[in-house]
């Protein structure tokens, strides 16, 4: 009997600190997480960028700023979390200004059977070039022979480079560029009274630009190798035929959602505001975004050079001002929609502060962008202090891109030479809800209760019964 009462009580203390779990902490047994942060390489050069060819799920490719002048790509194989000796490619030289180098890359869709793959980098004069590269015999290796040119953009300062590169859902390539650089996208090299960003004649400074690459309109110029795809807005008008979308400071890491196809721009702002923009799947293009007149959801208040957004100017779904606190920063590194494996992240735009070391999600609302006044999202939250995003190893600071992997799962680079993976577990912890751990604390009592009681009454009846 001593035997029964002592197994009541023990789950009378189970259900009791079921109960003040539950009482207390409330959320938390609900947050069981089904990820979690790991350090899958360390001691490169600056990473900037990465991504793995269409359907390669064994590697990583990752662009290394620059060492030196000379800008390179890496192959990390996912499966033992190695890093390859030898670089996949080499270029040199590079500029080495603060934000120069070796900026973007991406894969054709067409990659398996045709080994094209593209870079964006700024070369010695600090121009920005986009140019073919083509695998070797040895997939681990590219031809550096193979090299084309395709675009070539001149940079009249050292900074605001923009230089990612990705192809769309409808197999064009993309790529932002910056203003310029400078402040106020005024002075030397800069449309004077409009800034580049508002100029569509003859200016591909501040513009996200769309180009097919498999086809090539200018023969007679063997430096510029694609075409012009007819669906562009300024195709078929005077302007640059290559602009997708304009008005834009400092596009850093613009990506699309690999599921719905829409793009999401991460604009990096001046001395306020930092911000973030949705152009949806199917988008006729010519978004103006508002640089230089606005920053973010207000007029540019620095520089004499802000005002009213122009007639049908795009603002941000999301945006916020300079500083330290927590949802605070001063430059934004775009990142991706999740949708890899761990199911709590699905359907979540992530994104970070280079400088603030903050990192956030949150989820578009599908709004129209004509709505769009930096209130188009829910579910917003702050991942920088949760337990679950505390890396195995090293500290997520300097985030300087995120990237994505062939099955969907989530890379954190930091330019202090690490890359951080959100590893989905897919076997976690059930979550229990506040609710259930008072039922099932509720239940252990009863059943502690009723088993005491059924022993006490089968000790008075006669033996044998």
């Amino acid at each position: 009997m001593r035997s029964l009462h002592e197994a009541v009580a023990r789950l009378a203390a189970l259900a009791l600190s079921f109960g003040l779990v539950a009482g207390l902490t409330l959320t938390g047994l609900a947050r069981a997480a089904d990820f979690s942060v790991e350090r899958v390489a360390t001691g490169l050069s600056r990473p900037l960028f990465a991504a793995a060819p269409p359907g390669d799920s064994d590697r990583l490719f990752i662009v290394e700023q620059r060492s030196g002048s000379t800008g390179r790509i890496r192959i990390l194989r996912l499966a033992s979390g190695t890093l390859e000796a030898t670089a996949f490619l080499s270029i040199s030289p590079v500029s080495t200004g603060g934000e120069q180098g070796l900026l973007g890359l991406a894969f054709h869709p067409g990659y398996p059977s045709n080994g094209h793959f593209f870079v964006a980098f700024t070369d010695a004069s600090g121009d920005l070039q986009i140019e073919r590269y083509t695998v070797s015999a040895d997939p681990d290796l590219a031809d550096a022979a193979s090299a084309t040119p395709v675009l070539s953009i001149a940079q009249p300062q050292g900074n605001h480079n923009g230089g990612w590169l990705g192809f769309g859902p409808d197999n064009l390539l993309y790529i932002s560029s910056g203003d310029g650089g400078g402040s106020n996208d005024s002075g030397t090299g800069h449309t004077s009274g409009t800034g580049n960003a508002q100029d569509v004649t003859d200016n591909l400074l501040g513009k996200i630009l769309r180009i097919d690459v498999d086809n090539d309109g200018f023969p007679s110029d063997p430096n510029r190798n694609y075409a012009i795809p007819g669906g562009n807005p300024f195709a078929s008008t005077t302007g640059d035929d290559e602009i997708w979308a304009y008005g834009l400071r400092n596009p850093w890491r613009p990506s699309f959602d690999r599921t719905l196809g829409d793009l999401y721009l991460a604009d990096v702002g001046q001395n306020s505001r930092e911000e973030i923009t949705v152009q949806p799947a199917g988008s006729a293009g010519g978004a103006n975004y508002g640089w230089r007149l606005r920053e973010g959801t207000i007029a540019t208040p620095t520089g004499g050079v802000g005002g009213a957004a122009p007639p049908g100017a795009i603002d941000p779904i999301y945006d916020y001002t300079h500083g330290g606190g927590p949802l605070q920063g001063n430059s934004i590194t775009g990142g991706y929609v999740y949708r890899g494996p761990a199911t709590s992240l699905k359907g979540r735009y992530f994104f970070a502060d280079y400088v603030s070391d903050r990192i956030w999600s949150l989820v578009w609302d599908g709004s129209d962008p004509s709505t769009f006044d930096g209130t188009n999202y829910s579910s917003f939250a702050d991942h920088t202090d949760t337990a679950e995003f505390v890396p195995d190893v090293g500290a997520l600071v300097s985030i300087s891109s995120f990237a994505e992997d062939a099955a969907g799962n989530l890379y954190i680079l930091s330019l202090d030479g690490s890359v951080f993976r959100l590893t989905a577990d897919l076997n976690p912890i059930p979550a229990v809800s506040p609710s259930g751990a008072l039922l099932l604390a509720a239940t252990l009592l009863a059943a502690g209760l009723w088993l005491l009681r059924s022993r006490s009454a089968r000790s008075h009846l006669p033996p044998g019964a």
